[in-house]
């Protein structure tokens, strides 16, 4: 019941809320929920440390395993190694910050909180299942939060952000299934046909239906994660989404996709080592292409939203490299693009709540009179482009070490070509900081005096996930320890 109670949890907090009345009562509940979700993810973590040292080997741990569909073979299993244990303590810590950054959310709050809870919901049962159709359902159970959130709550064209987001992502759901159903039919168990993502590991699916089914389930997961050319729906997503919506698309939901992917190049590795030239190839044009349209925006946060498709080719390129140590900055690259990203559209929802705007030319000065909200906004960038004792240099760096264990020359272009997206990254980051919080104050000046600094809970939100980019930047021991156990 130690996994399970990750899904208990959300669930009867989801449950509870609509029950609630009152706006009061509706932000306590759901902060409540969060915040003993988190507490519990950090006893997992602690009760997971310490099996290991005391000699428990096992791949997974926490494993609970109940048949579910008799006649599929479908089995609620679930469990957690190391990379699984990264993915639940990001979601907890987005989740809560996510949840306080909407403490003045008044439509429909009930509901938008709800729904908040649910998409959390999702990313923790998609995280610990080891069924493969489990660990679908519940990646479908993340999607449907976000097309309310957009739709409902959103800013702008928010009905066609909302409709593009569902029906892209719903095209690589379509595409996941059946990449898993081809492994269903071809893995050869002694139980049969199974979903059963340890069984099928153990079993070896054959070459050929590695190579025909592996492009399915890859680029269905990658359009979760914004591979190119189907990014399109990050910008229009991002851009309509509120803050915390944001937060959730960007900290947590593009992660699922981002966790599949490196599950199905571990689970189909001949598959895997076929189609890596591609997968880099992909992954560099993702990087270039992000870095270089980040530069022609003018609004906050399509900045963001084109620097994710940019930063989410560096989990790409670490998978498709397929050495252990790009592997590894893989994984360290989702947890801290979760970090950042969230802390990113934090800042601009608070700076949006107060000046109306996301357009980087009307903003200006605002060091001055949201000094707190400034220097959210500049740990966020210094993170993006890789500043070290911040999480984004850790992980960029194991990427590109990684990277570089390849010999092959076309794969070592990639890496380099890499490389030098930091150059643009620092432009773009540079120039954006400068013109919004530093120089005169934009607009006139009763309007600037009028300006008031974060609040507690937005404090508090910003605080959590500045902890984790610090921690993660500064002593990055302990989460390499624990991906690689």
């Amino acid at each position: 019941m130690l996994l399970s109670a990750l899904i208990i949890l959300p669930l009867l907090t989801a449950i509870a809320l609509l029950f609630c009345n009152g706006l009061r009562q509706v932000r306590v509940l759901a902060l409540s929920g969060a915040v003993v979700q988190l507490i519990y993810v950090l006893w997992l973590l602690v009760v997971y440390w310490q099996q290991r040292p005391a000699g428990d080997a096992a791949a997974i741990l926490f494993e609970e395993d109940h048949l579910w569909f008799t006649p599929l073979n479908i089995h609620y299993h679930i469990g957690v190694d190391g990379i699984a244990m990264a993915m639940i303590l990001l979601t907890a810590l987005v989740a809560v910050a996510g949840i306080l950054v909407s403490w003045s959310v008044e439509k429909l709050n009930r509901e938008f909180f709800f729904l908040l809870v649910l998409l959390s919901l999702g990313a923790y049962g998609f995280f610990i299942s080891l069924d493969l159709f489990t660990l679908f359902f519940f990646l479908e159970v993340a999607v449907i939060p976000k097309f309310l959130l957009i739709g409902i709550w959103g800013s702008g064209s928010k009905e066609y952000s909302a409709m593009k987001l569902a029906l892209l992502l719903m095209g690589g759901s379509a595409l996941v299934f059946v990449g898993l159903a081809g492994i269903y039919f071809n893995a050869p168990t002694a139980a049969g046909h199974t979903f059963d993502l340890l069984q099928i590991a153990r079993a070896a699916i054959p070459a050929e239906a590695q190579k025909l089914f592996f492009p399915f389930a890859f680029i269905g997961f990658g359009i979760f994660t914004a591979l190119f050319p189907f990014h399109t729906w990050v910008p229009d997503g991002h851009s309509s989404a509120p803050t915390a919506a944001s937060m959730f698309l960007a900290g947590i939901s593009m992660k699922l996709g981002g966790y599949g992917c490196l599950r199905m190049a571990l689970l189909m590795p001949e598959a895997a080592q076929a189609y890596s030239g591609i997968i880099i190839l992909l992954a560099t044009i993702a990087i270039i292409y992000g870095a270089f349209a980040t530069m022609m925006q003018t609004d906050l946060k399509y900045i963001n939203a084109y620097s994710s498709v940019s930063h989410c080719g560096f989990v790409l390129l670490g998978i498709g490299m397929l050495t252990k140590t790009a592997i590894m900055g893989a994984v360290l690259q989702m947890v801290s693009h979760g970090l950042m990203t969230a802390l990113f559209f934090a800042a601009i929802g608070m700076l949006y709540d107060r000046t109306h705007t996301r357009q980087v030319a009307q903003l200006g000065g605002l060091l001055k009179v949201m000094p707190f909200i400034a220097t959210v906004f500049v740990i966020a960038g210094l993170c993006s482009l890789g500043l070290p004792g911040l999480s984004g240099f850790v992980a960029e760096v194991t990427v590109f070490m990684g990277a570089w264990q390849n010999e092959d020359a076309l794969y070592r272009i990639a890496t380099v070509l890499a490389c030098a997206s930091i150059v643009l990254t620092a432009v773009y980051i540079l120039r954006a900081m400068g013109k919004v919080i530093m120089g005169p104050l934009a607009g006139t000046g009763s309007l600037g005096d009028s300006l008031p600094d974060a609040g507690w809970n937005e404090k508090l939100a910003a605080g959590i996930l500045i902890t984790g980019i610090l921690v993660m930047g500064i002593t990055p021991f302990w989460i390499i320890q624990l991906i690689s156990g």
